[in-house]
């Protein structure tokens, strides 16, 4: 498990482009056969994932938590973009689709990651977070219906957004939050921007009382996203290739612009699950 730890917006001012991708960008998410986690220090968020292709891969806490297993003290949101899988938590097979997600409460115990098809792998994208409570582990369905531990997302969790002349139609499916799956600090969703759309969160934003790790991905091999970062009168930018995920501290704006459109998912953690509790910044006042 790599460690990252926090980052002042008095010393990220001064950062050249390599410091800031050292500290910010995670650059390479998904490895064949092998689970990688990255642990921050803001807000204790880990970040990773795991794509089995020829066995199983089972998470382990790692000595970095000091725990007896890796859920122990903690809750764990997942989001499949790669194939067909299947997740067993302790003893329980899901069968998680492309697109599907899952939310494991804290206190379970054993949980591996496998794929169906080794030539069309699982990617399971994975945000954690502490907890101080149990709350119900559930597979997330982007559609159909719902069977026994399964939620599918409702129709008022798919956020259509944006308008074409300012080129960020997009639609915010909202996975892990109150109202559709109970977690303790965790929030995930997935955001797909259309054709010809290629903003997101813009006008931009900051959150004191949360940060934000974006996954960048649907993108071709020379495409890129800017990621644009920073307070609102010192902004930086960090390009970002096809899997690569971004760490957004509370303190700091967090919009991208494509060079064509994309998919991101985005978790947050933090002081609490207000999705709407945001500090708006005027287009007029970015530096």
């Amino acid at each position: 498990m790599e460690l990252r730890t926090a980052a002042s917006p008095r010393d990220v001012k001064y950062y050249d482009t390599k410091r800031l991708r050292e500290e910010f960008l995670i650059e390479k998410v998904f490895f064949e056969d092998e689970i990688k986690l990255v642990y921050s220090h803001i807000d204790r968020i880990i970040t990773g994932a795991a794509m089995p292709v020829t066995k199983e891969l089972s998470l382990e806490a790692g000595a970095e938590l000091r725990a007896e297993y890796f859920l122990q003290r903690r809750e764990l949101g997942i989001i499949n973009i790669g194939g067909e899988g299947i997740i067993t938590v302790d003893g329980k097979e899901y069968k998680v689709i492309p697109r599907d997600g899952m939310y494991i409460g804290m206190g379970a115990k054993d949980i591996t990651f496998a794929s169906v098809d080794p030539f069309n792998p699982a990617k399971f994208y994975m945000n954690s977070a502490p907890a101080h409570r149990t709350c119900p582990t559930v597979l997330i369905k982007r559609e159909g219906v719902a069977g026994e531990g399964e939620v599918v997302i409702k129709e008022e969790n798919k956020k259509h957004l944006g308008k074409m002349e300012d080129c960020n139609v997009r639609t915010i499916n909202k996975y892990i939050l109150p109202g559709q799956v109970e977690s303790c600090q965790l929030e995930m969703g997935l955001t797909h921007l259309e054709p010809g759309s290629v903003w997101n969160t813009m006008p931009c934003h900051t959150h004191d009382r949360r940060m934000e790790v974006y996954l960048y991905f649907d993108l071709p091999e020379d495409a890129f996203v800017m990621h644009y970062m920073g307070e609102p009168t010192e902004t930086r930018h960090i390009v970002m290739r096809n899997e690569q995920a971004v760490i957004s501290p509370s303190w700091s704006i967090h919009s991208g612009a494509g060079s064509r459109n994309y998919t991101f998912i985005w978790g947050m953690v933090g002081e609490n699950q207000d999705f709407d509790d945001m500090d708006d910044v005027r287009n007029q006042d970015l530096l």
